[in-house]
């Protein structure tokens, strides 16, 4: 029987995808000690089941990590037969390879962590790093929010569209979507000084009298889409917009996307965005992708058909 729990981080989200699947939320009870300590208990018999676990490590990313392994822990020892992982947002993926000496790296770590918990499957959407799905000795669905988005946008259907990629780093992303929508394709020349600091060059490809739409996985502060706004805008275009996975949307980055030249920045609900408001933002749910997947899963049929 399938069992569907949430964590804090992610309960709309549960919601969306308990709707898709016609179940009722698991009962779980989650509180604080007043040290901040997490306190958990599963609510409803699971001895047996095949329980799922959705939470996004989105901020406060240690908190809601913490938290999704203790969740982990307290199904495994009432019994569960199988404990998936839904991870939305897998939070501290840009932490991936040694860029530097003495640095540690941490998604390796989150997945010994994960799977140490007794974790027996994780399910995610767009890791920032696709090798992150080998870092996991258990079995890894990585799916993408690309048609999600894409449907979206082919429904504004704009003319003389063109896809851009904010860094070279993104092109293949970026390609693989313009090669979706029949659009072409830029990219924006970029040079990162410092952390979360992105100093843009200029733009390779032709975005003149044309639609744009930057495609990336995640916007954290939005440096680097404001930036590649304001060039792309320098150079003509009818409209800028943009779309990602994952909006993180830290510090300034709602009031550099109020300030920019982007019409709208469309993105996903793989994270939470209760308190962050614009009327640039549109967000799409990816509730119906992950609704189904948990379906197959739990049936033991293909999921291969998903990762699209």
């Amino acid at each position: 029987m399938l069992k569907l729990f949430s964590g804090r981080a992610s309960p709309a989200l549960t919601e969306r995808i308990c709707s898709y699947l016609g179940i009722p939320p698991g009962a779980i009870e989650i509180t604080n000690f007043s040290d901040g300590e997490i306190y958990v208990q599963i609510q409803e018999n699971v001895r047996g089941r095949d329980v799922f676990v959705v939470q996004s490590i989105c901020h406060p990313c240690n908190d809601n990590l913490m938290e999704l392994l203790i969740i982990i822990d307290a199904l495994k020892r009432a019994s569960a037969s199988r404990i998936t992982a839904v991870i939305p947002y897998y939070g501290y993926a840009r932490q991936d390879r040694k860029v530097q000496p003495r640095v540690p790296i941490t998604a390796k770590l989150l997945s010994d962590l994960i799977s140490a918990a007794g974790t027996d499957r994780v399910l995610t959407v767009d890791l920032h790093a696709g090798q992150i799905q080998g870092f996991f000795n258990i079995p890894v669905d990585h799916l993408f929010a690309a048609p999600v988005l894409i449907d979206y946008v082919q429904n504004r259907n704009y003319p003389d569209l063109v896809v851009v990629s904010p860094d070279a780093g993104g092109v293949e992303r970026a390609r693989a979507f313009a090669k979706r929508v029949g659009a072409s394709l830029a990219i924006i020349d970029k040079r990162r000084e410092e952390k979360n600091v992105a100093q843009i060059m200029y733009v390779i490809g032709d975005v003149e009298g044309k639609h744009c739409v930057i495609v990336d996985d995640i916007i954290d502060t939005a440096g680097t889409l404001a930036e590649s706004a304001v060039a792309l805008a320098a150079q003509g275009p009818l409209s800028v917009s943009a779309c990602c996975t994952h909006p993180v949307l830290s510090g300034p980055a709602i009031e550099r996307v109020e300030s920019s030249p982007l019409e709208e920045l469309i993105v996903t609900d793989t994270i939470p965005l209760d308190s962050k408001e614009s009327p640039k933002l549109k967000i799409l749910s990816v509730a119906n992708l992950l609704g189904e997947a948990i379906r197959r899963i739990h049936n033991e049929t293909s999921v291969s058909s998903l990762f699209v």
